[in-house]
């Protein structure tokens, strides 16, 4: 197994790092400051068989490098890396154990479980402190060498303002398994994202950015394969470069490449979920797969008084250890290789928190943090933290630099208690509608920088939202232990399927209040797929192994799923329509002398401003909002720009007379929207309404309206 190298393996050189193609032959370089000794290990095309096993020649700078002539793209390789293996200092080489190369930019093969991966002997009384000799290469995936070449022809940059940002959360094998227009062979996969009735119906929707659950290569766990379920949500990465290959239908990296150029023709951006806090191998009792083999001490951040221990500040067993150059390295080389080759448009961060944590906590100015900042390819892109970890200080909401937006978990809770009738909600809830200044007003950041959401991949689908008081979660094999119990939900009389039409049509009430407020609301809105036409995973709330009909959309939509598809086509429609509704300065609530109007008015029913004992009110449940779009900054407005909208927020259980305030002569008010209507109505003359007039504000409803012209 074992090959004279000769003049055909050359020193190559320590960088890039991974395995690149120049033309001639395959550039081979891998950092482990720790190893004495690093093979590369070449397979047959099925990679099954291990043909030919060479020593890289040279070691630059802790990199391990070498050039094999006239090797070409499609070579499958792993690496065994030789070392001490001593847990207790850090260290667990195993050169039994094949490697993913931590830069390969394509997996073949799967992850089969099979004692044989882990580095020590399962079942051994010393634990993971013996040393298993058992060859795991059959049972890893190897890497293949890609040809990165694809004509991208007119495939252009969109670059959506973050204004005009609307976020779809979606799961790349979710969103087309039970879609009926598109091909069965290839449903679930990057091509089926690319069909044309998915992308028409993206657009239709009217959303400008797809976010996409993870899709870098990652392991399915062996617990679930047990309990015959999987890793459906895919946070468990095993290589940052490589997309997952069960979300190809070819055999070739260019379908993602592909699936973004359609995107983009489109106008939709695509933004990546990505997984930089933690990965596949688990704690000290975990497998050897990439790398824990290669450079255990320098990859992960470990106990300091026994390193044979892990840090867990992710609740997965180990956490990644960004304070090394090395490991910072490969994350930013990531990243940059997404944007730039891939031609992703942003990222989502999982566990954020930890990305800007050093060893000394949360910094702000952390390594990682700084090195977006400066980064002329990254900091182009948008960043979107998950500002929170299990970790010490780890709810970091509103703490991330300027460049950064944040999903805002008090927006969710906020707007979820008011719309249930939580009493004492009304004053957070007009701070959340209003862009949450309280935690993102400061340094220049922007309204934009709340990325609003009522749901999310992780929690209650919105219309389980409405329909479950508690989390059913059985199906995920854990005697419904798992997931949140705090949901702030409300089953409105019957927990689950009901055909009470008065219950069913309150619901549907519901579900239109809680996303005609998310698209009204300043700042950054986020709908998850398949809310937009009350998409139910049956009261499971964490779906994180329902590769199922429970994880899976259903397209075949109820006539009340059509109707809610309809209304909130027409609120990203009306968002998009008003500026004002997507502001990019805070609203003060400054009275403006020269103008004589001030850009937010918060009313009571009366038509009176809202006063200290109205904010204190714990019994209130409702308010309006005057946005004056008249308000806006001379220099930064746009067509449109200086329409003013009333807006009525009603939460409470009875319905309530309101008087429509005055706002300027020669006016009247226009109803534009009423959630307590559930037809799309075409407005007509009696939605013109005179000032001082009264307006009846149906039990738990929204009501949108604009200052329009006497004539």
């Amino acid at each position: 197994m074992h090959t004279e190298e000769g003049s055909r393996v050359q020193e190559g050189l320590p960088y890039p790092l991974g395995a690149t193609w120049d033309g001639l032959g395959i550039n081979f370089a891998i950092f482990s400051a720790h190893a004495t000794k690093v093979e590369l290990c070449l397979f047959s095309d099925d990679g099954q068989t291990e043909i030919e096993r060479i020593e890289l020649p040279e070691y630059t700078d802790e990199v391990w490098h070498g050039y094999l002539l006239d090797a070409r793209p499609g070579l499958l390789y792993g690496y065994r890396v030789h070392g001490p293996y001593a847990p207790e200092e850090g260290h667990r080489f195993n050169p039994n154990k094949l490697l993913i190369d931590p830069c390969a930019c394509q997996l073949v093969g799967e992850l089969i479980w099979d004692d044989a991966l882990y580095g020590y002997t399962i079942g051994h009384e010393d634990g993971d402190l013996s040393f298993d000799e058992r060859d795991s290469a059959p049972f890893i995936p190897k890497c293949r060498v890609i040809d990165p070449a694809f004509t991208w022809g007119r495939s252009q940059e969109i670059h959506v303002p973050w204004e005009r940002t609307v976020f779809y959360e979606a799961h790349v094998r979710g969103l087309t398994m039970r879609h009926p227009d598109v091909s069965e062979n290839v449903r679930g996969t990057f091509s089926g994202l690319s069909e044309p009735a998915v992308l028409d119906y993206l657009r239709s929707l009217g959303i400008s950015s797809l976010e996409l659950m993870p899709i870098h290569a990652f392991a399915d766990d062996r617990h679930l394969q047990e309990k015959g379920l999987h890793n459906y949500w895919g946070y468990n990465t095993l290589a940052f470069f490589a997309p997952h290959q069960a979300y190809m239908a070819t055999s070739t990296i260019s379908e993602f490449k592909q699936m973004v150029a359609c995107c983009h023709a489109g106008g939709i951006e695509v933004i990546l979920d990505v997984v930089y806090n933690h990965t596949a191998e688990g704690n000290e009792l975990g497998p050897t797969l990439s790398w824990k083999g290669i450079d255990n001490a320098s990859y992960y951040r470990l106990m300091p008084d026994d390193r044979r221990y892990y840090i867990n500040d992710t609740g997965t067993g180990n956490t990644l250890n960004l304070s090394h150059p090395r490991v910072l390295q490969l994350v930013t080389d990531s990243l940059r290789y997404w944007a730039l080759e891939m031609r992703v448009d942003g990222f989502r961060f999982d566990l954020a928190t930890i990305l800007g944590r050093e060893p000394h906590g949360f910094d702000e100015g952390g390594g990682f943090l700084d090195s977006c900042r400066q980064d002329p390819v990254l900091s182009r892109c948008k960043l979107i933290a998950e500002p929170w970890d299990c970790g010490p200080g780890g709810y970091q909401v509103g703490g991330f630099p300027p460049g950064w937006a944040e999903w805002n978990d008090r927006y969710r809770d906020t707007m979820r208690a008011f719309w249930k009738g939580d009493d004492g909600t009304l004053a957070d809830f007009a701070t959340r509608l209003t862009g949450s200044a309280d935690l993102f007003d400061h340094r220049g950041r922007k309204p934009y920088a709340s990325v609003n959401f009522v749901t999310a991949h992780d929690g209650f689908t919105l219309r389980d939202l409405v329909t479950y008081n508690d989390k059913h979660n059985e199906a995920n094999g854990e005697d419904n232990r798992d997931g949140h119990d705090d949901n702030h939900s409300w089953n409105h009389g019957v927990e689950g399927w009901t055909d009470d039409p008065e219950i069913s049509a309150l619901r549907m009430r519901q579900m239109r209040n809680l996303i005609a407020t998310l698209m009204f609301s300043q700042g950054t809105p986020m709908l998850l797929a398949g809310d937009e036409f009350a998409r139910t995973q049956g009261g499971n709330n964490n779906a994180y192994c329902q590769d199922s009909e429970i994880g899976w959309i259903d397209w075949d939509l109820s006539d009340e799923g059509r109707e809610l598809l309809e209304f909130t086509r027409r609120v990203i429609r009306l968002r998009q329509h008003y500026p004002i509704l997507h502001r990019g300065r805070f609203l003060t609530g400054e009275f403006n002398e020269e103008l004589g109007i001030q850009d937010i008015s918060w009313m009571t029913p009366d038509a009176t401003l809202m006063d200290v004992p109205d904010w204190n009110d714990a019994h209130a449940h409702a308010i309006g909002v005057i946005l004056d779009g008249r308000a806006q900054p001379t220099g930064i407005r746009r067509a449109g720009s200086d329409s003013t909208l009333f807006i009525i927020f009603n939460a409470h259980h009875e319905a309530i007379e309101w008087r429509l305030p005055e706002v300027a002569h020669g006016r009247l008010w226009m109803r534009c929207l009423d959630t307590a209507q559930a037809s799309d109505a075409p407005v007509s003359r009696d939605a013109m309404l005179e000032f001082g007039s009264m307006y009846n504000v149906q039990p738990r409803s929204l009501v949108l309206m604009e200052l329009m012209p006497l004539f």
